[in-house]
Parts: C-alpha cells; structure tokens; sequence
C-alpha cells in the first residue's frame, strides 16, 4: 500500500510544482526523531516526532527555552538537524530546500526590518524576491498594507515604527508570496491590547484558508486561536493533539459563581446547593464551586443552581465554567513529565 508521503516523494521525482505537492499533502508538517544539539553540550530539541494537520491552526507552547525556536528554524532550513527529519507538505527541509521556503510565511520574535525603507519599497523588494509581476506585487502590497492597519504610514520611515507597527508590517512581509504555511513566533510578545487584539483576530481569519503555526508561551493566545496543539518542555514534544482533546484529560468539570449580598443568604444558598446532591465547596464566602458528575448535565445544574440563588435575593456577579481548562491540563501534562524520571 503507498502511502501519502510515498506519493508526494514520487511526484517530486516526477518534476511536479509545489504547489501540486502541497494540494496532495495530507499533513503541513511531519517530523520523525528530529534532534538538535549545539556544540555536543545542549541538546535543544529531543527525538521529535509532530504531524500538523493540513488547514489547521496549530499552537506551539512552552515554557521559554523549550525548544520552539530552534524547532521552527530547522522547518525553515535555517539550521541541519543533528538527527531525524523533518517535511514540509511531504518535500524534505534543509539548507537547499527553496521549494519549502516559498511556500512558509515567517514571522520572527520582534522583527529587524530595514529602518531606511519605507513600507511601500520593503515589501516591493521582497515581492521581487518572490518573483511577483509588477501587475501582481503592487496590488497585494497596497492590500496588504491596508489588512494590517499601516495605510497611514506608508510615507515613515520603518525606523521611526512601534513596536506594534513593526509586527505588523512583518506579518505583512510574511504574506507577500501567498504561502499556503505561516509560522510566527510569539507574534503578539510585547504588543499592547490592541495590536494583541488585532492580531489575533488575523490569525482567526487566515486559519479558514492556510496552516498556520503560532509559537508562543502565552496560554490565552492559544485558547482564544488554535484548534490544534504541541507541547514542548525540554526539548521534547510531550503533548500534540486537538485542545479538545487536551481538556478532556482532567475529567473535571465544576462552575465557579461570584456572589453577592448577606454572608447568610450566601451560605443558605451553599447549604441548600448540598442539599440537591450536588458536590459544593466555598473558596471564600463568596466564591461558591459547583463540581459535576458524570450523570450530570451542566445545563440541568446550572439552572437549578441559578434559582437557588434568586430564591435567596443573591446576586450573582460572574459565573466562570472550570472546565478542563487548557491552563489546568497545560500545568499537569508538565508536573507528569517532571515527575517521570528516566521512563520519559
């Protein structure tokens, strides 16, 4: 039986375009025993195996320093693996590999642009680079500019940008050439909320038609975007699946309500939450936790809950829903992989 990869190599061989290859590819991105290891002392990425489902919008996390850097740059072929390999919709990664390189997207950790250009010449150049025609470069380019917000600063100086603009004008380099793969690392590091803001609602937007893959250590920017997701700690690939998938594993589900009004009233409703057989406990003497069980649905509890609060002229302030939350499953797929010693 040949594979999917058996067949994007044959079709290599064959001659075919990129882009035939990328259309066949089932995965944006499959690694196998991938390693680095600088200067035979630190070893920054382990026995790396990841497949990235094409269309999807992946999150890479983990703590600083584990290893998502280097991870992405031995994808572009910015460096040789010590050990294993690594594919780009099916074409091998390297040095040489210039098909995989027109079809990624990149956008650096705090891009260093060319302070001397304006917007307007520095993506023009990189159009170029891309082998764009004139009658396609300056059309994407103005559209581009206009997508991530820098209309009014086509005549500045890259020099004289923001931190924010300087984001956005490497997302827009990272679009020029149309690639069907993004990689951005820690796009939204040191953004203020409203370019945060923007720029996650962007990736949202460019997930419905590309792969794209965000690096960051930021547990909030993966909840709110991605659909898919690795962890790495120390080097390793210690997690990678759906974030539904992730949650699941606490198999917990409880509601934490913010409460106001007399401490009384707030304790009747605590007493008479145990009553119904419904497991309850008090952070504080406004905070009440409401955890269900498997035979439970959480509609069917939250309501009865609700009307025990109005009974007692309660007001409720905020309901949060705990459940599996990617924060939770995040800190215990790590404290696991501490903990298990020369098994891991």
């Amino acid at each position: 039986m040949i594979s999917d990869s058996d067949s994007i190599r044959a079709s290599q061989t064959q001659g075919l375009p990129t882009d035939t290859v990328h259309a066949q590819a089932q995965w944006a991105i499959q690694t196998e025993h991938l390693t680095k290891i600088y200067a035979q002392r630190l070893i920054a990425v382990n026995d790396m195996a990841l497949e990235v489902p094409k269309g999807s919008v992946f999150g890479l996390l983990g703590p600083n320093g584990a290893g998502k850097t280097t991870t992405l740059r031995l994808l572009l072929g910015l460096q040789r693996p010590t050990g294993g390999w690594a594919r780009v919709f099916g074409i091998p990664c390297g040095p040489n590999a210039v098909g995989v390189r027109r079809m990624i997207g990149y956008l650096p950790t705090n891009p260093k642009l060319p302070g001397h250009l304006r917007p307007i010449e520095y993506l023009d150049l990189l159009g170029k680079l891309c082998h764009l025609p004139h009658a396609v470069r300056k059309p994407r380019i103005s559209s581009l500019l206009r997508t991530v917000g820098l209309l009014g600063a086509t005549n500045q100086l890259i020099r004289t940008f923001s931190t924010g603009m300087c984001t956005r004008l490497g997302i827009a380099a990272s679009l020029v050439g149309d690639p069907p793969l993004l990689i951005w690392d820690e796009p939204t590091a040191g953004l203020d909320p409203s370019a945060r803001r923007f720029t996650l609602d962007l990736i949202s937007e460019l997930g419905k038609t590309k792969t794209v893959i965000i690096a960051t250590h930021i547990l909030n920017d993966i909840d709110q975007i991605c659909d898919h997701l690795g962890i790495m700690q120390e080097g390793r690939m210690i997690y990678t699946g759906s974030i539904k998938d992730l949650k699941q594993r606490l198999g917990l589900d409880e509601f934490c309500l913010e409460l106001d009004g007399s401490l009384a009233a707030i304790e009747r409703v605590t007493q008479e939450t145990m009553a119904l057989g419904l497991q309850t406990r008090c952070q504080d003497a406004r905070t009440l936790y409401v955890r269900l069980t498997d035979d439970q649905t959480r509609a069917s509890v939250l309501a009865r809950v609700l009307a025990l609060i109005e009974s007692q002229g309660v007001r409720l302030d905020a309901i949060h829903s705990s459940q599996n939350t990617t924060e939770n499953a995040y800190l215990q797929l790590l404290q696991e992989d501490q903990s298990h010693g020369f098994d891991r």
